[in-house]
């Protein structure tokens, strides 16, 4: 059977879709990406048309097929360590949290497969250390969240890891997974993940010292970032920071929370 073309009618239905599940706008430049990404999913159903694929996500008659079809139209790319100084941050506030004698709990607010989460992770664990610390990851794909639990990656991705915390904290493959790398159970049993769509909702008000918000903007329009920048900041504690991505800002979106550093915001302590 031949390849099964995408049509711009259907492409613009697709737009409609994610941004309606997930608010994100699609542009006209990721027509291609969308025929990459459900071609095989096109064909396993035996579908003669991206109509009527769309039309089987809608209408339930493949179990589990919107999640597929969420999960494969939401891009996900990252690595350990990314942007240096929002973790010289989060290690700061570590350290202020360690003299006050208090917890510290961090939010990966969309962790795609992981590397953010235990980054995290590692700084509070060298911090804190027992003293109390949490860090929840979440994400809208099921797919993502899935490898993040297993912290298993390419070594590639680790190239900005500590030494010291490539010991500490990870595993390197051998035989069969040479080149890749396993965080360590123990860290991995400290962190949680959660499905969470930002469209929807938030964890409990208030759970939050620090929020990590990064390269997820660059997908909204302006309606829907300021949507979940508010859902997001009812989830950060009075005080707390809320760190973006260096090619984003919060101009015209909020003014709720005070820029303090690039790409880094926080929201004013509770009144007296």
């Amino acid at each position: 059977m031949s390849a099964v073309t995408l049509t711009d009618a259907e492409f613009a239905q697709f737009q409609r879709f994610i941004f309606d599940a997930a608010g994100i706008s699609l542009s006209s430049a990721k027509k291609a990406l969308v025929t990459g990404r459900l071609a095989k999913r096109v064909s396993h159903h035996g579908c003669t048309s991206y109509t009527d694929y769309l039309d089987l996500v809608l209408g339930g008659g493949a179990k589990g097929e919107m999640q597929i079809a969420i999960d494969l139209l939401t891009t996900n790319e990252t690595y350990f360590f990314r942007e240096p100084k929002h973790f010289e941050l989060l290690r700061r506030l570590a350290q202020q949290a360690r003299e006050a004698r208090r917890p510290l709990r961090v939010w990966s607010a969309a962790c795609s497969s992981g590397e953010e989460v235990y980054s995290i992770a590692m700084v509070l664990d060298d911090c804190l250390g027992e003293l109390g610390w949490e860090v929840m990851g979440s994400d809208i794909s099921t797919r993502v969240l899935q490898r993040a639990r297993s912290g298993h990656y390419p070594l590639e991705r680790t190239t900005q890891v500590p030494q010291p915390y490539l010991k500490r904290y990870c595993l390197r493959g051998f035989g069969r997974h040479e080149g890749t790398l396993l965080v360590d159970r123990a860290l991995r049993e400290r962190v949680q993940f959660a499905q969470i769509n930002l469209m929807e909702s938030v964890p409990r008000t208030n759970a939050f010292d620090l929020v990590f918000l990064r390269n997820v903007m660059i997908y909204f329009n302006g309606d829907t970032k300021r949507q979940v920048v508010a859902r997001i900041l009812t989830a950060l504690k009075p005080g707390g920071h809320l760190v973006i991505g260096h090619s984003e800002n919060l101009n015209g979106i909020n003014d709720e929370v005070r820029l303090v550093a690039p790409s880094v915001y926080r929201k004013p302590d509770a009144a007296a």
